[in-house]
């Protein structure tokens, strides 16, 4: 991911914890060249680890009290009116002010505008710094420290590119929503003035029922609803390294490439209400397998995160408890009796 332009800050709270002070990088009238192998190094890390973690979606609030500067900065930025350096202590300036009034952290401050493919991006991370142990030119042990960057508590990423394009109801920015840190997330969110959108885990499990409703419908047989089921997750996991959203239409292509509107399809027909761009949640996945089985007459399929729930296995006795029984099965079982 091509750096083009990077520069670093740093917040640190006063002696009595009460406000946080902004140290500008030194002779900030330039920023870090966009070719420093180290600082995109860096920057690579930051963005690795923060595809991997919880996050809220949204776009810019256009107006109310949610709406804030940070747009207005960016569109002078991108047009030559406002320089990097200029964005970059607007943005941990304002920052500053805004924790401080809800909790006090120190650390960098990482601004990075960098291009990967035909997308821009805007990354924000607070990195912090922990003590470690190097090895002199004497060979000696001696104290290094070292910046943290593979744990993130504070961080942000917003597609320049999709901003500017202007699309509708389009979720261009996310930030970090970790349990743990919900006040630091509600300085951010205020911080970028912006309105959340989508409920990443609720989509994630919508699409994943609306996946498992089209395998039941289309009939599948095991092999193939295995094969389905690994590429919708390794498709979804895909997404998640870059830091993207699932696309309906592109999923639907590779979820059955000899009719790539199939899935789509269902999905619009039947009104699940999802969106056209959905932001994968990790913890959501890692629960979706399904598990498959067939046997003298017997064939059996469901998702895994239904075991323990409305399905139960049980062991000891080698049976499989069904307690939700489908709508279309208890039908048939009906109409014989």
């Amino acid at each position: 991911m091509p750096l083009l332009q990077s520069i670093v800050h740093r917040l640190d709270p006063t002696l009595d914890g009460e406000r946080l002070t902004l140290t500008a990088a030194p002779h900030s009238e330039q920023a870090a060249p966009s070719d420093d192998p180290v600082m995109a190094s860096l920057v690579g890390t930051l963005n690795d680890t923060y595809n991997t973690k919880p996050k809220g979606w949204g776009r810019f609030a256009e107006e109310g009290e949610q709406a804030g500067p940070l747009a207005m900065w960016l569109r002078d930025y991108m047009a030559g009116e406002k320089s990097f350096v200029e964005l970059s202590v607007d943005l941990a300036e304002r920052l500053a002010k805004q924790l401080q009034e809800q909790l006090s952290v120190s650390g960098y401050l990482v601004i990075s505008h960098q291009r990967q493919g035909d997308t821009e991006t805007l990354l924000i991370a607070l990195v912090h710094q922990r003590e470690g142990i190097g090895i002199n030119a004497e060979h000696h042990a001696v104290p290094a420290a070292q910046l943290n960057a593979s744990q993130l508590t504070l961080a942000a990423r917003i597609n320049l590119t999709q901003w500017q394009s202007d699309a509708p109801n389009a979720q261009y920015v996310t930030f970090l929503k970790d349990r743990g840190g919900k006040k630091l997330a509600e300085g951010l969110v205020a911080l970028l003035g912006m309105e959340e959108g989508i409920d990443s885990p609720a989509e994630t499990r919508t699409l994943l029922k609306a996946f498992s409703d089209y395998v039941e419908k289309e009939d599948f047989d095991d092999e193939v609803s295995r094969e389905k089921t690994d590429t919708l997750v390794d498709y979804a996991n895909e997404q998640l390294r870059r830091g993207e959203p699932m696309t309906l239409d592109e999923l639907s292509g590779l979820v059955n490439e000899q009719q790539p509107k199939a899935f789509y399809e269902h999905i619009r027909n039947s009104d699940y209400g999802l969106s056209p761009e959905i932001p994968p949640d990790k913890r959501t996945l890692s629960q979706f397998r399904r598990f498959t089985g067939r046997s003298g007459g017997v064939s059996i399929s469901f998702d895994s995160h239904l075991l323990g729930s409305s399905i139960e296995y049980d062991a000891a006795q080698d049976r499989l408890i069904i307690k939700q029984v489908p709508k279309q099965l208890r039908e048939q079982l009906t109409k014989k009796d």
